[in-house]
């Protein structure tokens, strides 16, 4: 009896521990590999905020400010988005509108998903501050934006109870190291980095192309250049130039102004501008300008007299590329364009239709080249200008 109770008792206790050891408290937590999916990590945005974010696992995302959302458009899942700001939904009849005539690609793309979607704020220039509470209406998991004010980030993260992470694009738009770093920390934070690096070694790989081809011109074989009409908070006309253009950079071509001491988009002097005409073998105008320009040329049709360029008809249009803020994949379309026009023996095998397709489908996974050209301040693509028509 003695045997058969001590047996009856061990298998009682084994069959206790069996279950013990099935059945795990719903306290115990569950711990993860630093590295396995979803696991949290903090990541530092594009104006030095660290931030904890749960990469991939993010489903209903909100961005604001100028460039939010295309940069979004560039890397992450379009179906993820919650809401936009209304000057992205067209359907709209109140709403930011000034940009409307320019291209911009993202909204060519994807403007159907954009127009079903909430309003997270009005957005446009003018709109200096997120709207928390439409935000809040949208539900979102993350916000992406533009906004780069610390403080003000860090206070909209506390409002809304998710993460808040700032992009920014440097000086030089499509070329600047932010605006790859940027598209880095989407792929890092949308489990896209595979994404995000294609697009980067795209960029990398056209810069070096078009850089390539010009590196050897002799200084004396290159003709002076003069951009005008880039945008700088809408404001912009002839005078309207950089000094430190970045496609001038890269493509190394000889900038007219040259040492005059400008930081950034600036408008010269009228004076400055006639001194330089001699001096202007060829003239470019982003397409933007021309409705601010055909006005002062309607008062005084001799604006332009004694500018060399305008003169031998050397003026061309390029593609405007700042609509509420970098339009990047025409920055780097119009690289293309100008360094082709400038260089013309050194890009005969490159078909500007052609080369934005690629272009774009590399950016945002169609070809917008026809849609591009038919916006009403393209005047239908890139072009020489005929002076003695095309501001009449």
């Amino acid at each position: 009896m003695k045997l058969k109770n001590l047996l009856s008792f061990m298998l009682v206790l084994c069959m206790a521990l069996s279950f013990a050891a099935c059945g795990v408290p719903e306290t115990d937590p569950v711990v993860q590999p630093t590295d396995a999916p979803g696991s949290e990590i903090v990541v530092t945005d594009m104006i030095g905020r660290e931030v904890t974010v749960t990469p991939g696992r993010y489903k209903k995302v909100v961005c604001i400010g100028a460039g939010a959302l295309r940069m979004y458009c560039y890397v992450g899942d379009v179906a993820l988005l919650a809401g936009v700001e209304d000057i992205e939904n067209t359907t709209l009849e109140e709403r930011p509108k000034m940009f409307d005539a320019a291209a911009r690609p993202y909204v060519l793309a994807f403007g159907e998903t954009f127009n079903t979607l909430p309003s997270c704020g009005v957005g446009g220039p003018n709109a200096q501050a997120a709207e928390a509470e439409k935000i809040l209406t949208c539900e979102p998991d993350i916000v992406i934006s533009e906004y780069q004010d610390v403080e003000k980030e860090d206070a909209l993260q506390k409002q809304l109870g998710v993460p808040v992470i700032t992009l920014k694009s440097g000086p030089a738009g499509v070329f600047a190291e932010e605006f790859s770093d940027s598209l880095k920390l989407l792929g890092q934070i949308f489990d896209k980095t595979e994404r995000a690096d294609e697009l980067i070694s795209f960029i990398e790989k056209e810069t070096a192309d078009i850089s390539n081809r010009t590196k050897d011109i002799a200084d004396d074989d290159k003709p002076s250049v003069y951009i005008c009409g880039l945008g700088n908070w809408g404001t912009t006309n002839h005078l309207m130039t950089s000094e430190t253009y970045s496609t001038f950079k890269v493509a190394n071509i000889k900038n007219v102004v040259s040492g005059l001491g400008m930081k950034g988009v600036g408008e010269i002097e009228e004076e400055k501008f006639v001194a330089l005409g001699p001096e202007t073998d060829i003239m470019f105008i982003d397409g933007a300008a021309v409705k601010n320009i055909k006005p002062l040329y309607a008062e005084d049709s001799k604006m332009f007299d004694g500018n060399k360029a305008w003169e031998n008809g050397e003026v061309y249009l390029e593609m405007p590329y700042n609509a509420y803020y970098t339009n990047y994949e025409i920055a780097l379309a119009n690289a293309w364009y100008i360094a082709k026009t400038v260089y013309p023996d050194h890009f005969t095998d490159i078909d500007m239709t052609a080369k934005t397709n690629e272009i774009t489908k590399a950016f945002l996974g169609t070809e917008l080249a026809s849609d591009i050209f038919g916006c009403k301040a393209s005047f239908g693509g890139y072009q020489k200008i005929n002076t003695t028509e095309f501001f009449k």
